[in-house]
């Protein structure tokens, strides 16, 4: 068989319970759970880690926070690390990023690595795809944005390196700043539309089609700050239009982002329950409405039936459960319980969906064993790779035996200033079931920080 197309698509702060294919009764997601329906559903993944950076670097690398040592945004990986995108292009890929969060795609941590085009939608000068005619003005478009990218580069990794910039930037009047003009969340409707149209101008050139291909899509819709388009405010939160209450609330959480990861000691009063919550899922459906169309052009694509495609979510995020809001500093199952599907028509059976825990850095493994036979140079281990591939999961062979770990590493620990400890033992956290076991802590990889 020949190597298989791979979609990697993370869906940035999603909740698996706010989706209908995880049994939540609104209308959120009609697009997804279309495609979880002829998909292999994972009705219990765990992340790794509650936020962005610790999570995504155990799906580029296939190891716990504690094993590769990312935990924080002034590291990076380490080069000995294997990595998901590297190790795909060394197999013959072609590598194409289209990334909405900057933390994964502006920050110098490592993980762009391997990628032949890497476009970034969040930051102060996103980089994207350029599909005209080759012309004078698309040329020198393209050159001063490559130079206000490389005079932003450093001042956002500043911010992403110094803690005291980080504290600065969480005040109420800096929000907006961040928000809006730096593009925190991107251009997440954009993305999708431009790598539809990366895939329609590919598939169009059959000379191009007989590399296979390796996508990798971040999107960062349901992250706060909320402000879905009005149509789907109207749909999930109507009451919006006309109570000055629920409009406030919203305006006060989407500035006020140091209290996106601080306690409430009080919790959440009733309308900033509603509020917050309605707009999450008015979020998830806008998320739904563009997803929609990837996933239609998906099953209409000549390679269709020999490509696999992973849908899952980094982490979730608390709406005020338990007198938390964010996804800082806990681990309750509202952040680490999150979607994961998969879609391989020449390999899965539609429709199935699999009850047993099972850990989303593996979504690493899933793909190198896809891909095929490891380069010669390569590290990793087939046996473990194939071994740990979600596919036998599905096939009824786990070696893992429904054991998940999630790891808490808050952002900003200050980690310059201390050694760090990797510890010989682990806490199992299964779902529906308290932390109940110690584990041994696999292979570790050195730290490596950026230079100051």
């Amino acid at each position: 068989m020949t190597q298989p197309d791979i979609l990697f698509i993370v869906l940035d702060t999603q909740r698996a319970d706010r989706l209908g294919c995880y049994g939540y009764q609104r209308p959120t997601s009609p697009n997804l759970d279309q495609f979880a329906d002829r998909a292999v559903v994972f009705e219990q993944a765990i992340a790794p880690a509650q936020w962005t950076i610790p999570s995504h670097a155990s799906m580029f690398t296939g190891l716990y926070p504690t094993a590769h040592q990312v935990t924080q945004s002034n590291q990076m990986l380490g080069a000995d690390v294997p990595h998901l995108v590297e190790t795909l292009g060394k197999m013959g890929y072609e590598t194409v990023g289209f990334c909405n969060n900057p933390l994964v795609g502006v920050l110098d941590n490592g993980f762009q690595r391997g990628f032949e085009q890497f476009y970034v939608y969040g930051g102060a000068f996103p980089e994207r795809p350029h599909f005209r005619p080759d012309s004078k003005l698309s040329s020198l478009r393209e050159q001063g944005q490559r130079l206000m990218h490389r005079i932003a580069h450093p001042i956002q990794n500043f911010f992403g390196r110094s803690e005291l910039a980080f504290s600065i930037s969480l005040h109420a009047w800096l929000t907006p700043l961040w928000a809006n003009f730096i593009n925190f969340k991107g251009q997440n409707e954009r993305s999708v539309g431009d790598l539809v149209h990366y895939l329609e101008r590919r598939d169009a050139n059959t000379a191009e089609t007989e590399q296979p291909l390796f996508l990798f899509l971040n999107l960062m819709e349901t992250h706060l700050p909320f402000y879905p388009p009005q149509r789907f405010v109207d749909q999930m939160a109507p009451y919006m239009r006309e109570e000055t209450a629920a409009r406030h609330a919203q305006a006060q959480w989407n500035k006020e982002a140091y209290r996106w990861a601080a306690p409430l000691p009080d919790g959440l009063n009733e309308t900033e329950a509603r509020v917050l919550s309605d707009l999450y899922d008015a979020e998830v459906a806008y998320q739904d409405s563009y997803l929609g169309r990837l996933l239609d052009y998906l099953r209409q694509r000549p390679n269709a039936d020999n490509t696999l495609t992973i849908i899952v979510g980094d982490h979730g995020d608390s709406l005020g459960e338990h007198n938390y809001f964010g996804h800082a500093f806990t681990a309750y199952q509202e952040l680490i319980h999150v979607p994961l599907i998969m879609d391989w028509p020449a390999q899965f059976e539609p429709g199935e969906r699999i009850a047993t825990p099972v850990s989303t850095r593996r979504v690493f493994h899933t793909m190198i064993s896809a891909a095929g036979r490891l380069p010669a140079e390569s590290t990793l281990s087939s046996t473990e790779v194939r071994a740990l591939s979600l596919a036998e999961v599905v096939r009824g062979r786990d070696v893992e035996a429904g054991t998940a770990y999630a790891e808490i590493y808050p952002p900003q620990l200050r980690p310059r200033h201390r050694t760090p400890h990797p510890r010989p033992h682990r806490t199992i956290s299964m779902p529906r079931h308290a932390p109940c076991h110690r584990a041994r802590q696999p292979q570790t990889h050195p730290i490596r920080r950026r230079p100051r």
